[in-house]
């Protein structure tokens, strides 16, 4: 294993970090919150000069293959993670280095579950730098290294295509140099878009902005106590959940919309077809179940919160305007369906991915049409282009992974009188990138009450639903590591 390009890509990463860090010092100056602000100069400083030492110790030549790939990106991850956390231990917003790790792992991987109590008692800047965290994490911190370093040459399609979500990686440009960069356009078009109009709706430069890096990175952080729902206006609720559903969405399919002025090839696309589909028959059956529940009264409020919270469930944003912790079994069990499919391949969104979904029930009718003629050439088929074989079984063997994941996880979770529904809805929370669950780690609660153990424990489920499994099952393999 060449460890000098290694040292040296996770050098310039953790510089872009350390650059990032500088941003909320500004917001904390423009509120006076002068501590903060040395707080995160200092953070900014002793991060950047441990990415110019990394840089340094890997200087000189030296290729980059798989492995040293897969090690970047599952690095990089755990050094955002790390170096996230020290804003929150600088400016004394979270004492404990686990939580502030906790707390740092989530925002950066876009899962939104928090220690914090009492959100608007902390500073303005720590939590400008809690969403922007998910802001930057939402496409993906290594799609940003690829759209800031086109010097990074062949190594940098298998950086990308280990990091966007998916069963496959789409390319919208031969180099993938400009692909990335194309997509943090259109993310940043629409972040500015979403900016905007929460504005008009009345919200200030610093809501709208906040909001919208949790909402186009379906994070989900908010920096108020009641999230979306505090603002009481359902005008901004409309806003928020058009953009989640834009969020959990393929981001290719938009730069389609430019490129063949129209939307037909958007409609025809048979995930965002089943992505829409499920998301309007789980609006129906819960808003039905809910009316049922209250006797058909206050039917547009119980439809928009029935719409807000299943779409903020399926794109795995996890804001929430109304205690669904509390609703019938039937609609509590729709959104813990929702919580393990997600959203769209090539999206923000976490969870399972739709087009996983569609590949794994073609390829589950075609095993049902061998059994009964086996001499059958049968190929899967999305869209009307043939599924390649590799990526048939890739996707039968993340579904394998990933509930195996879940289970482990629920299962270390229990430990120490966890309840069951706790535990299970915990895991798949933060494997699934989500945040709040069910019971103790409900929309009204946090995960403060976890040991230390526990918490780095969901830290790593969070790790494992970001980067899809694949990478980090590699990284602690035996096999990996022989020469």
């Amino acid at each position: 294993m060449n460890l000098r390009p290694l040292l040296r890509f996770l050098g310039r990463l953790v510089l872009v970090l350390a650059l990032a860090e500088l941003l909320p010092s500004l917001c904390c100056l423009w509120y006076r919150e002068y501590g903060a602000a040395i707080a995160f100069v200092g953070t900014a400083l002793l991060t950047g000069g441990i990415g110019l030492l990394l840089i340094y110790l890997g200087r000189g030549g030296g290729e980059l293959y798989r492995r040293e790939g897969i090690l970047i990106v599952v690095g990089g991850w755990m050094l955002a993670s790390l170096f996230g956390a020290l804003p929150y231990l600088w400016t004394g917003t979270i004492a404990s280095p686990v939580d502030a790790f906790f707390e740092s792992a989530s925002g950066f991987t876009t899962t939104g579950a928090s220690i914090l109590t009492d959100i608007e008692s902390a500073g303005r800047g720590v939590l400008f730098w809690r969403s922007f965290t998910q802001w930057l994490g939402g496409m993906g911190i290594i799609v940003l290294f690829v759209a800031l370093l086109p010097e990074l040459g062949p190594g940098a399609r298998f950086l990308y295509k280990l990091e966007v979500p998916g069963p496959t990686a789409e390319t919208l440009h031969p180099r993938v140099h400009d692909t990335a960069a194309v997509l943090w356009k259109i993310y940043l078009m629409l972040s500015v878009a979403e900016t905007g109009l929460l504005m008009l709706a009345g919200l200030n430069l610093y809501d709208a902005m906040t909001h919208t890096f949790s909402t186009m990175s379906t994070g989900g952080f908010s920096p108020r106590n009641a999230s979306v729902g505090a603002f009481g206006s359902p005008f901004v609720e409309g806003i928020v959940i058009v953009f989640m559903v834009f969020a959990g969405a393929n981001f290719s399919l938009y730069y389609g919309l430019r490129r063949r002025r129209g939307i037909r090839h958007l409609l025809h696309d048979p995930e965002f077809r089943l992505y829409v589909g499920m998301i309007l028959g789980a609006v129906i059956l819960v808003s039905g179940n809910l009316m049922l529940r209250d006797g058909g009264s206050q039917v547009l409020r119980t439809v928009l919160d029935s719409a807000f919270q299943v779409v903020s469930i399926m794109t795995t944003t996890g804001f929430a305007t109304a205690d669904f912790d509390a609703w019938p079994n039937l609609s509590r069990l729709l959104l813990v369906c929702l919580m393990f499919t997600g959203g769209c391949a090539g999206s923000t969104a976490g969870g399972m991915k739709v087009m996983r979904l569609v590949i794994g029930i073609k390829s589950a009718f075609r095993e049902v049409r061998l059994i009964f003629s086996p001499s059958t050439v049968i190929r899967v088929f999305v869209g009307g282009n043939a599924v390649p074989n590799p990526v048939v079984r890739s996707v039968a063997g993340f579904f394998i992974l990933f509930i195996t994941s879940w289970g482990l996880g629920t299962l270390l979770l229990t430990v120490g009188d966890t309840g069951l529904e706790t535990a299970a809805s915990a895991a798949i929370a933060t494997l699934g990138n989500i945040g709040p669950g069910l019971d103790a780690v409900g929309p009204t609660a946090n995960y403060a009450f976890f040991s230390p153990w526990q918490k780095l424990v969901m830290v790593v489920l969070m790790w494992i639903g970001r980067l899809e499994v694949y990478a980090i099952a590699a990284v602690v393999t035996v096999g990996f590591w022989r020469r």
